[in-house]
């Protein structure tokens, strides 16, 4: 199995605490050959993060990627969000010819359970397999190309098939269509991916990336969303939230900040504590904001439409001032 990790020294700590879950839930695996795809980690992060390989007797090889912005030939603004999030487009160039399929995964992500299902999925004829996420604004689908009855996926967990990538020469086709956005696009790497590999990309279980704030939404309420989510059954996602696979730390609810409640914060706070970085203090931040994003899971659950309000006004705002940033 081969994992591709990719992260700055800000999200070092995070790194250490998936890579744990994932080597603690994946003991029986005959081999797991870990990439990181670095951009600035530090020496120190790195020791740490190369001692938690040693300790589950695997090996984490470290691939320092430089200046990012230099990858590309054209100017790039990722709207607030830090360059990094690019770093997934350059696994072809990155890891070696003999990592035939990959499987990345974000930094905010805990493994619980065994990949192996995962890892052996059947991607037919497509690029990758990756998770929908049916809350997406239709604005974003729009920018890409993507019609309201397109699926739209999460780029935080992406099983990728690297002999197709390389022999259809996918880096090419993700910085040609990121150019033609003008190099600016609401989330850049995730919604290049989306543009470019429309139509190849395979539909995973959302078990295998689980929204953590999903835990508050109905699938009659996603479906309405996004009606091609009724692709993905029920029950499948009713299992994701009881027995998740991969949990992804979306929004703003965050087990690292302080004051947080998410529901699934201990599972983070578990894995810290076996890291080198156990002990280290919560992110500040408003205890008063945390209380009303929870507030509003809460209402997500129990007033879908007052989501809707929610996230049509204020998410909204968030897009527009980006693209006049």
């Amino acid at each position: 199995m081969n994992v591709v990790y990719a992260s700055n020294d800000g999200y070092a700590r995070h790194l250490g605490v998936s890579l744990y879950s994932l080597l603690d839930h994946n003991k029986e695996a005959e081999e797991i050959q870990i990439y990181i795809l670095s951009m600035g980690l530090s020496e120190e992060s790195k020791k740490r993060l190369l001692s938690i390989g040693n300790q589950f007797k695997r090996h984490v090889t470290v691939i320092e990627l430089g200046d990012l912005k230099e990858r590309f030939p054209y100017e790039v603004d990722t709207g607030g969000f830090d360059l990094s999030i690019m770093a997934r487009l350059f696994v072809g160039e990155m890891l070696p010819e003999t990592a035939e399929r990959v499987l990345y995964l974000d930094c905010d992500t805990v493994v619980c359970a065994s990949l192996k299902r995962l890892w052996e999925s059947n991607l037919d004829s497509n690029m990758v397999g990756a998770v929908m996420e049916p809350t997406i604004y239709s604005s974003v689908k729009e920018t890409i190309g993507l019609s309201p009855e397109d699926p739209y996926f999460n780029s935080g967990v992406l099983l990728i098939d690297m002999k197709r990538w390389r022999g259809e020469h996918a880096q090419k086709l993700l910085m040609d269509f990121y150019s033609s956005k003008g190099g600016k696009l609401f989330a850049g790497d995730q919604d290049t991916i989306n543009g470019a590999f429309k139509g190849r990309i395979k539909p995973l279980p959302p078990r295998y990336n689980f929204f953590t704030n999903y835990r508050y939404f109905h699938y009659s309420h996603l479906t309405r969303l996004s009606p091609v989510y009724k692709t993905i059954p029920e029950k499948s996602f009713k299992e994701a939230k009881k027995h998740p696979v991969i949990l992804h730390f979306m929004g703003d609810e965050r087990p690292w900040k302080q004051w947080n409640l998410n529901y699934y914060r201990n599972i983070y706070d578990h894995y810290l504590s076996l890291t080198p970085w156990a002990g280290a203090p919560k992110e500040k931040g408003s205890r008063f904001y945390m209380v009303l994003y929870h507030l509003m899971d809460y209402a997500t659950f129990l007033c879908p439409p007052i989501r809707d309000l929610i996230s049509r006004r204020f998410g909204m705002q968030m897009i527009n001032s980006r693209k006049g940033s």
